[in-house]
């Protein structure tokens, strides 16, 4: 009935079917759910009168404007910034390295509520900044940062800025240090060398992280909502209004399916000019070349230009020392909020100022004894103990699918899984919104589960896609020679050999899950929250000490897990 290459095709996707099932009930149905309803008007007629609406108003043409803008600054600002530092660890070697990630991951996973109401502390009329200025006397009546366009600025890009890092970083480990070399033998000096060689290398995983940290902004109502104006209100805002406030679903898809398809559209163009795989740790330099002739020899000309400046230049772009000093200098602001939000938990006023006054534990009695905090924290921790679990187990069947399918299946079922990560979370949560509400999963803990795993399944297979192309295949080979079956190999060889990228997987999807908040305002209920959801609900009513004090927990709580993968690593590699 089959010939072999069908077999071989069948046997291979055998492990990706579940993930496939999947995403097919709880990603693409979803997102249909939206494009239908979004063609129907209030009285349930097919129609495009929502998206004439959006189209007639100039207001919601200025939403999407600014919604881009930021979106566009972020990614603009979190690469240009990241850039020295991801260029500092490609050059530091593995264990240097993995002690300075381990920096950059905890202000990473940090939950955006608790960043969020730290730059709240730090910005605002009564905040740091404005206290230590009045302290030094540089001003008599300080100006607030937020809420305003710069607060909103500054709370995005320090979100996004580490997501960046990590996506240029393993482009340029990829980078081969002998054309550098080759590059000064033939006469370059250091400055010509670097732009003309390793920019146009490191280039994938520059756009890689543009595109990541633009899509991820584009879904933004956080930061926007509590660091900015009116004037600053992003689509994602709206999305969340029109259905809590307004209870009008077709316009809420309406909203969501142009947020959705400018996203695609980006997608689109991302892999035309640089290639869906550089999204893996892969470059396509062919098609780069190819789609951008010109771009290698306007870097070549920038870089005789600034070698002209090398004897200034060279020894600051180059010196390993100056990209350390920068390193560490934006590493510190990164940690700024969480050192923030440490002595104001510890405060005995009931008000949020700065210095804090007194010492009290009083904040952390409120929320340890507090029967709605700890409701909120037991059902976050429960549904990302099973999140972490289903995520890590579909993840990982798709990706030893991926690993097996021949070179012309690989990239489109990459596409799939990855699909979660490339469209606007806000659409996925009003997606599941839709889907729940019909098959009674709103309010239910397995409805936020299903959401969150929609979620950490795009992460859980990068990660474990690149644990297998590390992995020695021939042990496998062996196995299977002396007779053990595709599931004893898998138990016995493969997850003991790769348990620090399990445990990485496992750590990542928890996070998530546990820091989620978007899926958690639709899916959640309004009877038990999740901790996030509680915490949000509070910032909107008044700031007050005890968010400092459920901060500093949840940092604690992610910087625990985020120490835990090393210690599994150091036994791998052992």
């Amino acid at each position: 009935m089959f010939n072999s290459s069908s077999r071989k095709l069948i046997k291979a996707m055998l492990p990706a079917l579940p993930s496939i099932v999947f995403l097919l009930c709880f990603f693409c149905v979803p997102v249909y759910e939206i494009l239908q309803t979004g063609a129907y008007n209030a009285d349930g007629h097919l129609s495009l009168e929502q998206f004439r609406r959006i189209s007639g108003d100039i207001v919601y043409a200025k939403v999407l404007w600014t919604t881009f803008k930021i979106s566009l600054l972020t990614a603009l600002f979190a690469v240009g910034l990241g850039f020295p530092v991801a260029y500092f660890l490609s050059q530091i070697s593995d264990r240097r390295r993995g002690k300075w990630m381990i920096w950059l991951l905890i202000p990473f996973w940090t939950s955006y509520l608790v960043k969020t109401f730290a730059w709240i502390l730090v910005l605002s009329k009564t905040g740091v900044l404005a206290s230590i200025a009045m302290g030094l006397g540089l001003v008599d009546d300080p100006q607030a940062l937020a809420p305003s366009l710069s607060g909103v600025m500054i709370g995005m890009v320090h979100a996004m800025l580490p997501l960046a890092v990590m996506n240029m970083l393993p482009i340029m480990r990829g980078v081969n240090a002998q054309l550098l070399q080759a590059a000064e033998t033939l006469g370059a000096n250091r400055t010509v060398a670097f732009f003309s060689v390793f920019l146009p290398l490191a280039a994938p995983g520059m756009a890689a992280a543009g595109l990541l940290v633009f899509i991820t902004s584009l879904g933004f109502f956080i930061l926007p909502a509590l660091l900015g104006t009116p004037q600053e209100t992003m689509i994602a805002q709206l999305v969340i209004s029109a259905i809590n406030e307004l209870f009008n679903l077709p316009f809420a898809a309406a909203l969501s399916t142009v947020l959705l398809v400018c996203a695609i559209a980006v997608f689109i163009l991302y892999d035309k000019l640089v290639g869906l795989s550089s999204l893996s740790g892969e470059s396509r330099s062919a098609v780069r070349n190819k789609n951008l002739p010109g771009m290698n020899g306007f870097l070549i000309v920038a870089g005789r230009t600034l070698g002209r400046a090398h004897a200034a230049l060279g020894p600051i772009s180059a010196s390993v020392r100056g990209l350390k000093i920068y390193t560490v200098v934006l590493i510190a602001l990164l940690s700024l909020p969480i050192l923030v939000v440490l002595p104001i938990a510890f405060t005995d006023s009931p008000f949020l100022a700065f210095p804090p006054k007194g010492f009290s534990l009083r904040w952390f009695s409120s929320f340890m004894f507090s029967p709605v905090w700890q409701s909120a924290l037991l059902r976050s921790f429960g549904v990302a103990v099973v999140t972490a679990v289903a995520a890590t187990a579909l993840g990982l069947g798709a990706a030893l699918s991926l690993t097996r399918l021949p070179a012309t299946w690989t990239k489109p079922m990459f596409a799939v899984f990855l699909a979660p990560l490339i469209v606007p979370r806000i659409v996925i949560a009003v997606g599941l919104f839709y889907l729940f509400a019909r098959l009674g999963l709103v309010g239910t803990n397995l409805g936020l589960a299903i959401g969150h795993t929609v979620l950490a399944i795009p992460y859980v297979v990068v990660t474990m896609v690149a644990a297998l192309k590390r992995f020695d295949w021939r042990l496998d080979d062996a196995g299977r020679i002396l007779g053990a079956s595709a599931f004893a190999r898998l138990r016995t060889i493969q997850l003991p050999m790769m348990i620090g990228s399990v445990v990485a997987a496992l750590q990542i999807a928890f996070i998530i899950s546990f820091d989620e908040l978007t899926i958690a305002i639709f899916v959640s209920g309004g009877l038990t929250n999740t901790l996030p959801k509680q915490m949000w609900d509070d910032m909107t009513l008044q700031v007050n000490p005890t968010l400092a004090a459920v901060s500093l927990v949840m940092v604690v709580v992610i910087a625990v897990l985020v120490l835990i993968p090393t210690f599994f690593k150091r036994a791998e590699q052992a």
